[in-house]
């Protein structure tokens, strides 16, 4: 028995041994696997157990022009932050946070009194003014502290506002290139991290630790400053003259799909955009309206035509009676009675309706429709901005002769302006058609390094270079000798089109004495530079043509455009055709080295204001071969020596 019993209280004791064992292996193996693989793990939870950070917001990237001028900055705006905890008279930091933030006592006393490790006091306490911010570090409040914060600052106003967008108080984009490039603008948070104990005290033993916020990159647009400027000033100038329901104008380099400026009315400023309706600046009607061109449509069907070779322009005729009979339905032309006998290209000057429906009845209408889908109408051009439209077509089943006659005139389809600016660069530049944008490069906002810059995209060749250049020497005479007079600019070679199109009100039908009035323009003619479209909504106290109102606001807004740019004016173009009450400029003759005797012999239709003493003309202003407009000034000087 006591054998037995030794045999049993052995294997008892190897039992407990071996359990002993397993029991050591398992702790000893949780505390290599707690020291060696959760220990980061660990500490990083204890440390956010203990740590307190003081967030500091980046700057978001700057957005420049394309020669660096800045269109959106920052500007200084902390904000304030408190630890609860740490508040140790939280009657009486309520009353000075109140009297410095202007805000109520009670709303302060609660932000402080909040059981959470950290509180940012919002709204009264974000964005605020470095007067504020001196004010609240003077009184060196326990456990109340002032973070490095800013806020964007518009030198400009509203300028390119819709373009731009806006960005909310928490550093996020918001509309426009602000929402569009949120990413890479908004840069990455900062912070400076304490340690403190279960009641909030800070430990003095352990260091604070920084970690600096990374700003955003700039971003630099295509926009041009100075053509935006010009831009601005005659929407606005046209704003006031006609009191239009709204207003529209792009400017794009046709040999890139750089748009150089863009606009419209009404307008709005980025910093005060709670101010408006948000149907004002939600809203980028050069990308989403979409509306009946009229006829600057017709240059589509001008150039399917020619490329197709259905028309010889100096050489074949049409006979305008005034209107034509298409499917049943009588389609006029704008000219009571017609224009009679003339040749295409007179057609075209003359915006003719009939015309352009017998070249519309020439393509046919899977013709038509091909250049018109080829040209890009009806589906988005690309242009990375938010809110683009794509426009509407008739669809295939749904076009019979009235339709096909309609849509070669620029009736009955929709098109947003960003369409029709590229289709028209395509038909002018040389055939190829480009996706419009405006993001030019990223920089780094420290040096100004390009860190990324963005291509031209050429999507497709359109029409071939023959093609082009009929299609823009036909629209250069209508500039100089058809209903486009009005944006005729002496010196520059300038082509274009006039649009009239009726509003559909919302019973279905065409209002009356409510048009949308446009012109496209582009310069110079045989090698484009730049095209400006200009579209306005209802010019009130006027005759609403767009040759009346649109197209010399686009002649001033290219005149003035070209010079900033750099381009010089030539003499080789078309001379401008006057019809009354219209005057031929005059030129200014070279008197220069002339006797002061002799002068008024040459300024028979030119005022003169004479500077100097002596009687020899050394020089004159403006100089010899400039044209002016009857009447003008002509200032000369003299001197003897």
């Amino acid at each position: 028995m006591r054998r037995v019993s030794q045999v049993i209280v052995r294997k008892r004791l190897v039992a407990v041994f071996f359990v002993g064992l397993i029991i050591f292996t398992v702790i000893i193996g949780r505390l290599g696997y707690v020291q060696f693989v959760l220990s980061d793990f660990l500490v990083d939870k204890a440390e956010q157990s203990w740590g307190r950070d003081i967030t500091f917001e980046p700057e978001r990237g700057k957005i420049l022009d394309t020669n660096g001028e800045v269109l959106v900055g920052n500007q200084s705006a902390p904000t304030v932050m408190v630890v609860p905890r740490q508040i140790k008279e939280p009657e009486k930091t309520a009353k000075q946070l109140s009297d410095i933030l202007e805000m109520s006592v009670d709303k302060a006393f609660s932000h402080l009194t909040k059981q959470v490790s950290i509180e940012k006091i919002h709204p009264e306490g974000r964005k605020i003014s470095d007067e504020q911010a001196n004010a609240i570090q003077m009184l060196d409040m326990p456990g109340v502290y002032v973070a490095e914060d800013s806020l964007r600052y518009y030198p400009n106003g509203s300028f390119l506002s819709h373009v731009l967008g806006f960005s909310g108080i928490d550093n996020q984009g918001l509309l426009g290139l602000e929402s569009v490039y949120d990413d890479q603008l908004k840069g990455e948070q900062g912070a400076l991290s304490f340690f403190s104990d279960a009641k909030g005290k800070r430990m003095p033993d352990i260091a604070d630790t920084y970690t600096p916020p990374v700003d955003g990159k700039d971003l630099q647009l295509t926009i041009d400053y100075n053509v935006q400027s010009i831009v601005e000033r005659e929407l606005d100038m046209a704003e006031a003259k006609y009191n239009p329901d709204g207003a529209v104008a792009i400017a794009v380099d046709p040999k890139t799909g750089q748009v150089k400026a863009m606009a419209s009315r009404p307008n709005f400023h980025p910093g005060n955009y709670q101010e408006v309706d948000a149907s004002t600046y939600n809203r980028n009607l050069p990308v989403w309206s979409t509306y009946e061109p009229g006829s600057t449509f017709k240059i589509i069907t001008l150039a399917a035509a020619l490329e197709e070779g259905l028309v010889n322009l100096d050489d074949e005729h049409f006979h305008d009676s005034g209107s034509v009979k298409v499917g049943g339905a009588t389609l006029r032309c704008w000219k009571r009675g017609g224009h009679g006998d003339q040749t295409f290209l007179e057609v075209v000057q003359n915006s003719c309706n009939p015309g352009f429906v017998q070249l519309g009845e020439r393509l046919g209408k899977e013709k038509l429709f091909e250049y018109i889908d080829l040209f890009g109408f009806g589906e988005k051009t690309g242009i990375d901005l938010e809110g683009e439209g794509s426009g509407i077509l008739f669809r295939p089943e749904q076009v019979g002769p009235v339709e096909q006659a309609t849509t070669a005139f620029g009736q009955g389809v929709s098109v947003t302006p960003i369409q029709q600016v590229m289709a028209v660069a395509a038909a002018v530049n040389g055939g190829y058609y480009y996706e419009p944008y405006v993001q030019e490069a990223w920089l780094d906002p420290v040096d100004g390094e390009v860190l990324e810059k963005k291509e031209p995209n050429l999507i497709k060749r359109v029409i071939s270079e023959k093609t082009s250049k009929e299609v823009s020497k036909a629209l250069e005479s209508v500039v100089a000798k058809g209903t486009g007079r009005g944006a005729y600019v002496e010196g520059y070679r300038v082509g274009g089109k006039t649009g009239t199109a009726q509003k559909v009100g919302k019973d279905g039908k065409y209002m009356t004495d409510n048009h949308i009035v446009s012109f496209i323009g582009f310069a110079p003619a045989d090698d484009p530079e730049l095209v400006v479209y200009l579209a306005i909504d209802n010019p009130k106290g006027t005759v609403q043509f767009g040759g009346v109102v649109a197209a010399p606001i686009v002649g001033s807004i290219m005149e003035d455009s070209l010079r900033s740019l750099g381009v010089k004016p030539r003499k080789d173009g078309l001379d401008k055709e006057y019809s009354w009450p219209e005057e031929p400029l005059v030129e200014v003759p070279d008197v220069t080295g002339m006797e002061k005797k002799d002068i008024n012999k040459l300024m028979t239709t030119l005022k003169v204001e004479v500077s100097g003493k002596g009687e020899a003309v050394v020089a004159q202003a403006p100089k010899a071969g400039v044209k002016v407009p009857s009447g003008s000034t002509i200032r000369i000087y003299l001197n003897n020596d």
